[in-house]
């Protein structure tokens, strides 16, 4: 029978918020809606030419086409992504890209020219964190109109400064701050010189399978599929739920208030890997967990300190007990798979070395200093292991948990002594990480390329003059050759201590299929996901 009190309810419930919806949903999601649980703290902004977090990253790629891009399945090669075709001319300084017809955007507009041109040049014009890989082929904010150009509506023609591989410059176009944006919607809400900055940190102006309809900062992020999509999706609506600890993601997995988990601890996803009620997708990614040393600080500035450091860390004994299912001991700037990535490990647990090693440094009583680090699970678990090594050679980490955010903003500001990071490649060639790990071409306060080894205050001319020599070199072999020598010296004197490379994972519940992790962040694609 029904009553007065139900149909008050029954109508009540058609007003609620998505979230209220899948909260009250126990025994399943809602149709046409994936729910996903995931540490989303990571997020500073969703403006591809900005964003620089793994997070972010991964919604630009489900939200942006660029002109080029790679396929998961052969992550080397290069395809067409809203280009047709590209030629580079003799000189290899003018390369000319054929847009493909009918790609849209999600308000219906086609994509042209005009808008890839803005994107470049909103880039270079913003030159926020991740602008470097695209300004280095020499665009700068005087120049951009004439080697970034629209001289029809479907070609875009870029003059680099110097002649440039067009293999790396595709490389370079394909990472997330090569997303095209509609010109029309960002330039129409502009407020003074910041390009639309403002307004695309929580909105979207895309080509891709989706559109954003809301974020909230360490809650939410929902997006809408894009009905004007040249590959519309299988699934109109993705909601990803800020869920920090892993037991929280599982309970909800079990409950059905989640489709899928994507940050379950290692000994969770063991338990499920052998129960028919779910799916287990796996992919080793190129991404990296790390210690960074601010040089900035006198006593992490020593040679022998930083070696140290390295020495205490017990690598093996980490990845076992803590991170056996998500994470592999790597010890390089490139992780493996890229192309000259070394899988040598020099470093191992060795307290009497490091000790020996602080003494010569005039610190034979260890010292203090911050430590900064993501304070959700396994980081925070790792980080905590990290702190019992560094205590038994006398060094009194303070430690310093937060949000992810909060913990990259710090060093991004410089402001960090030690910070427990991750760093994902930006694209398929070794000069990513290289770039990041290893180049300082200015380490003054107001630096144009503020690259990881600028964000330690590692001051290296040499080595940054080494790294452009590798990324200019046209022999493959020699190529491979000068990466694997530039590695073995910055596994030696940088102050990184690359401990381990990401085998991301996520458990799905069986009514689901298509998830696609990509080896790139902005690789994994939900337009394939879909339920039953």
């Amino acid at each position: 029978m029904t009553t007065r009190r139900n149909l008050l309810a029954a109508s009540g419930a058609a007003f609620l918020p998505w979230d209220s919806l899948i909260r009250a949903a126990h025994a399943q999601t809602p149709p046409g809606v994936i729910v996903m649980a995931k540490q989303i703290d990571d997020i500073i902004t969703l403006d591809p030419a900005e964003s620089f977090e793994y997070t972010a990253q991964e919604i630009a790629g489900n939200v942006y086409q660029k002109l080029v891009t790679t396929p998961n399945d052969e992550p080397s090669r290069l395809t067409g992504d809203l280009a047709e075709s590209w030629t580079a001319s003799e000189d290899a300084k003018t390369f000319t890209f054929r847009l493909k017809p009918g790609q849209k955007f999600s308000s219906g507009r086609e994509v042209t020219a005009e808008d890839v041109a803005y994107s470049l040049q909103r880039v270079v014009a913003l030159n926020k964190s991740p602008a470097f890989i695209i300004n280095q082929f020499g665009f700068t904010k005087d120049n951009m109109a004439q080697t970034i150009r629209a001289t029809d509506p479907r070609t875009v023609v870029l003059t680099t400064a110097e002649p440039t591989a067009t293999s790396f410059l595709l490389y370079c176009l394909s990472a997330g701050v090569g997303s095209i944006v509609e010109k029309a919607t960002v330039s129409g809400r502009a407020q003074g010189e910041d390009w639309g900055n403002a307004w695309l940190k929580g909105n979207s102006a895309g080509s891709g399978p989706y559109s954003i309809v809301s974020w909230r900062a360490s809650e939410a992020v929902t997006l809408q599929a894009n009905a004007n999509s040249a590959t519309p999706p299988a699934t109109r609506r993705i909601i990803m739920r800020h869920v920090a600890d892993p037991s929280a993601q599982l309970l909800g997995l079990q409950r059905g208030d989640y489709d899928l988990a994507r940050n379950l601890a290692s000994d969770q996803i063991k338990t499920l890997s052998g129960d028919r009620s779910y799916t287990v997708v796996s992919q080793r990614k190129a991404s990296l967990l790390y210690v960074a040393m601010n040089q900035k600080n006198p006593i992490l500035a020593k040679l022998q300190v930083r070696q140290a450091i390295k020495m205490a860390i017990d690598y093996e004994g980490i990845q076992r007990n803590i991170v056996p299912n998500n994470y592999a001991v790597h010890q390089a700037f490139l992780p493996e798979g890229l192309p000259g990535a070394l899988t040598e490990k020099p470093f191992k647990l060795d307290v009497a070395a490091a000790k020996r090693l602080l003494a010569e440094a005039g610190h034979p009583d260890g010292f203090e200093c911050s430590f900064d680090f993501f304070s959700g699970a396994p980081v925070g678990d790792i980080a905590q292991a990290l702190q019992a090594n560094l205590a038994a050679i006398g060094i009194r980490p303070r430690m310093l948990p937060g949000e992810m955010r909060a913990v990259i903003t710090k060093t991004r500001a410089r402001q960090h002594d030690l910070a427990l990071l991750r760093w994902g490649s930006d694209y398929f060639d070794p000069h990513s990480n290289a770039e990041a790990f290893s180049m300082n071409p200015d380490n003054g306060e107001d630096a144009r390329n503020k690259t990881l080894a600028w964000r330690s205050s590692w001051n290296i001319p040499e080595l940054t003059a080494r790294t452009l020599a590798a990324v200019k070199e046209t022999d493959t072999a020699k190529r491979v050759a000068m990466y694997e020598a530039l590695q073995r010296e910055h596994q030696q004197t940088s102050p990184f201590a690359v401990m381990l490379q990401e085998l991301e994972t996520a458990v799905m519940r069986n009514s689901l299929r298509g998830m696609q992790i990509g080896v790139l962040s902005d690789r994994t694609s939900y337009a394939t996901v879909a339920k039953g």
